[in-house]
């Protein structure tokens, strides 16, 4: 539980922005579009430093690694509570965000390493329920405490929360586990993963599938506000509520993975492109607005254990050397959508409004449709060769 306490506060950490976006617009005097573009700027980061820290860590013991990371990690919330200019916050977003991919990628590798192979679809799916559980919880108690204290409480909570995780940490995991030798290799032997198409396909599933998801995800306060017209008092329960299918999504990703879930994935996607589709209907109508909103928090990370097991299936059989960064492949590249899916999605609230992330969203989640039918005729027709 450790593990998926440390995605918590990772998450809670990265998610806590877009439910107080409206308040640092405030107190800053920036548009609600510039302050989304701390998502951006976080995705950003975490994507580009992940791979290149992760290959730093060498022999070194893992939870020495961790504890160092999440020490600069609450020193770097610390910084966002005291932050007195917005160039000093988004400063903080990037100390944050240089060691939390690194963090989440060493938080794997602990899973991996300690449950048995036939327990790893359960495990994985448990570590990705702790982003999950920062929806539920972390998000809409950030919310509520920042509508009655201020936005920087919120990141004091934060900061709390990790300085108790990070004596849990020391105390509980293991001491002295490492990375195997095998994994003891540089950035360019790794990378040799993405000659195979198999890993390309799934690599760019995962960046399609949050790009569309974080175009609109990333305006759901104003959305509810402003779309919506929905009173604030509403605006907590329902964070919750998103949360909690975001809980159900990662939770059933698991089961998925462990059936197939790569070909039942097409089917989910075709849903998800309609309703996102309806979304401007659903900013006139509030009832269909919040089932689209709810069948897109379900869907939200339902790829994630079905394409981790994908990645780690062909590596560990094709591509041995390559481990440590098939772990992060996810993290990665999920980051490389959020940034893409923000970016996308604060151009399209300034120049088109809110009406318009939708049909934007809509527009990546049928490409992701394609991308995941071929990469099942791939791996269906890899099979065949294989095995004749």
């Amino acid at each position: 539980m450790l593990l998926t306490a440390t995605a918590f506060i990772l998450g809670f950490s990265e998610f806590n922005i877009i439910g107080v976006l409206n308040d640092i617009s405030l107190e800053f005097q920036v548009s609600v579009s510039s302050v989304g573009y701390l998502v951006t700027i976080f995705a950003l980061v975490y994507a580009i430093s992940t791979p290149i820290f992760t290959t730093l860590i060498g022999q070194h013991r893992l939870l020495r690694v961790l504890l160092g990371l999440m020490s600069i990690f609450t020193l770097g919330n610390l910084l966002t509570v005291f932050a007195p200019s917005y160039t000093i916050l988004t400063l903080s977003r990037i100390i944050i965000a240089l060691v939390s991919g690194v963090a989440i990628s060493i938080t794997m590798t602990f899973a991996l390493k300690l449950a048995p192979k036939e327990r790893r679809a359960w495990l994985i799916a448990w570590v990705y329920s702790g982003f999950s559980i920062a929806a539920v919880l972390g998000m809409p108690i950030g919310t509520w405490v920042s509508e009655h204290w201020g936005w920087r409480i919120s990141f004091l909570v934060i900061t709390l929360l990790s300085l108790i995780l990070l004596a849990m940490l020391a105390v509980y995991l293991p001491n002295q586990l490492r990375q195997s030798q095998e994994q003891e290799v540089g950035l360019g032997s790794q990378l040799v993963i993405f000659k195979d198409w198999r890993i390309l396909l799934g690599v760019l599933i995962v960046i399609f599938n949050f790009t569309g998801i974080y175009i609109i995800y990333t305006y759901l306060r104003p959305i509810f506000v402003t779309g919506m017209d929905i009173p604030t008092a509403l605006i907590t329960p329902l964070f919750m509520a998103y949360g909690f299918m975001t809980l159900g999504s990662n939770q059933f990703s698991g089961r998925l993975a462990a059936h197939s879930g790569l070909t039942k994935m097409p089917r989910i996607y075709g849903i998800l492109t309609i309703a996102l589709a309806c979304l401007p209907l659903g900013l006139h109508l509030t009832w269909l607005g919040l089932t689209i909103i709810f069948i897109m928090g379900f869907s939200m990370y339902l790829i994630n254990s079905p394409i981790q097991l994908h990645f780690l299936g062909i590596t560990e059989q094709d591509y041995p050397q390559s481990m440590v960064l098939a772990a992060s492949l996810h993290s990665i590249f999920c980051n490389v959508g959020i940034a893409t899916g923000s970016a996308i999605g604060g151009l399209l609230v300034a120049h088109g409004g809110l009406v318009s992330v939708g049909p934007g969203g809509a527009t990546f989640i049928i490409i992701t449709l394609g991308l995941t039918l071929i990469l099942n005729w791939l791996n269906q027709h890899w099979q065949g060769k294989t095995n004749p």
